[in-house]
């Protein structure tokens, strides 16, 4: 486990050094400030565990320190330090949000006791700040009964309780972290952090940082230390999504951290020691990634222990309505409509279509259409041109072809086509602004211009 820090902060210096032997002795990394104006300017520098101040200072006393850390939304535990018979000076600063006092002359005994409570406080605190943050995303349970998905629940029922690394494998938007924190949830480390970060979404001069952490004065503008994901997920699960988008010196240095279970911060020769199942995913082929060159072979095999390979929702046709329903019922909740049901032509589509975004595609293209229905039921025309299929009624199509000898996919393809060419001269080839205007996502715009141009 790293070392935790502790600021002291008092205007007596031998009052700072008496508390410095004792947390030192205690195993405790340790930071002095002389008043409340020195502590504010050493917390904006270094990354601290605890505070303990006393509360009469000159310049900036301890309730007006408190003060400025709550004002500031910081929520780092705060010890205040009280003289023998003024009590009740510490009960008022613990309406400010102290987390405990301790009575001069000190015992250490109770000293340890309230050090060790309030840093407890504090892992309570940010696990559930992050926690806050991870409920805000939104992450959904598993709907679907078909025979490829109970394949996968066999797999998950299989692997969470084990301590074995995995490799979810799967084509964009059909769930790879849904199924991370399943086995996260369902294994021993399920009362620890389950900690996620995109590769493919971070510069990699960054998710260095993100992933080890650093040390202060590591980089320009590393202005204090800061723990990384490894770290913030000891105990627990890190999923490393789109491994295969990560930098090879940063693979070197995961393989490292995987193999020896020990990491340094960026800047920083301190070995800290982690306990962190790792759960990684991709959506390439990871074999051909490593001919490519996207993927270290050795961190490959260091991975892949136990695999699991998601179907694409065209592979689960019979998850595609109920999945539909699902999502057109949430996003109904959040409109205050009335959802009713599906019509048959408008389902038909649904379940013939090839899905390229999977699930992700599904619930957005269900949320356009809850908005488009008003809360009715779900018709033909409340869905996007993309889903026109052979069984899709031309005359409901909201897009109203002219059918000629042609077939109707060739009508369609022709008349996505001309829209497509619009769009872009209208929008001079903004690519975002012509989806927009077309009323799709930007992926199906992408998809659309590699399909016909």
């Amino acid at each position: 486990m790293p070392l935790q820090s502790i600021l002291v902060v008092d205007d007596e210096a031998k009052m700072r050094r008496l508390l410095e032997i004792m947390l030192t002795q205690m195993g405790y990394e340790v930071l002095q400030a002389a008043d409340g104006l020195d502590a504010i300017e050493a917390l904006a520098s270094h990354a601290v565990d605890l505070v303990i101040t006393d509360l009469r200072m000159p310049r900036l006393d301890g309730i007006s320190l408190l003060r400025q850390l709550r004002e500031q939304h910081n929520e780092i535990p705060v010890i205040v330090v009280t003289a023998y018979g003024t009590v009740e000076s510490a009960v008022d600063a613990m309406k400010y949000g102290a987390s405990d006092y301790i009575v001069r002359p000190f015992e250490i005994d109770a000293v340890e006791a309230a050090v060790q409570r309030a840093l407890r406080l504090g892992k309570v605190q940010r696990e559930n700040r992050y926690l806050r943050q991870e409920v805000e995303q939104g992450w959904r349970g598993f709907i679907g009964t078909s025979s490829a998905m109970q394949q996968i629940y066999t797999q998950i029922e299989q692997v969470a309780p084990t301590k074995t690394g995995v490799l979810i494998q799967g084509e964009t938007g059909t769930g790879k972290e849904l199924v991370a924190r399943a086995i996260h949830n369902a294994s021993p480390r399920a009362q620890a952090l389950f900690v996620s970060i995109n590769c493919a979404a971070i510069p990699s001069e960054i998710l260095e940082s993100e992933l080890f952490g650093y040390s202060k004065g590591a980089f320009t503008g590393a202005n204090k230390e800061r723990i990384g994901k490894f770290e913030l997920a000891d105990g627990g699960t890190l999923f490393l999504d789109e491994i295969t988008e990560m930098d090879f010196n940063i693979q070197a240095k995961l393989l490292r951290v995987l193999q020896e279970r020990t990491l340094e911060r960026l800047g920083s020769n301190r070995t800290i020691a982690v306990d962190v199942r790792v759960i990684a995913a991709s959506n390439r082929n990871p074999r051909q990634a490593i001919i490519d060159q996207k993927l270290r072979e050795d961190l490959f095999y260091r991975l892949n222990v136990f695999t699991v390979v998601l179907p694409p929702l065209r592979e689960r046709r019979d998850d595609i309505l109920p999945l539909a329903r699902y999502f057109l019922e949430k996003h109904a909740r959040e409109f205050a409509y009335e959802f009713n049901d599906i019509e048959a032509d408008a389902a038909l589509c649904l379940t013939a279509y090839a899905w390229p975004g999977n699930v992700r595609e599904l619930e957005n293209m269900m949320e356009r259409a809850i908005v488009l229905s008003g809360g009715k039921t779900i018709a033909i025309e409340h869905l996007p041109c993309d889903i026109l299929e052979d069984k899709a009624p031309p005359q409901q199509s909201s897009c109203d072809p002219v059918i000629h000898a042609a077939g109707l996919n060739t009508q369609v393809e022709l008349l996505e086509r001309r829209l497509i060419q619009e769009a872009l001269a209208k929008t001079g080839d903004n690519k975002a602004k012509a989806a927009q205007l077309l009323e799709i996502s930007e992926r199906s715009l992408w998809y659309k211009i590699k399909k016909y141009f």
